[in-house]
């Protein structure tokens, strides 16, 4: 584990001290939770970005009409 101190605007920590309250954790457990979200999301934007970097448009556009086709009454 390593430590990190952060400077917030004091109604931004107000508000996560109150958010952690809420959820019944603490502060520290609620920014380890707030940066695994982030960091989660952060990798799922970079894997379509490798995905799509290294995809074939034409395949990908002709995908799309088959499905537009399968859901044509």
């Amino acid at each position: 584990m390593s430590t990190l101190t952060i400077r917030l605007p004091e109604d931004t920590a107000q508000r996560l001290k109150t958010m952690a309250q809420s959820r019944g954790l603490s502060m520290n457990k609620l920014i380890e939770q707030l940066s695994a979200h982030a960091l989660a999301a952060w990798d799922t934007e970079n894997h379509y970005r490798a995905m799509a970097a290294t995809g074939d448009p034409q395949q990908a556009i002709a995908i799309l009409d088959r499905l537009d086709a399968a859901e044509a009454p």
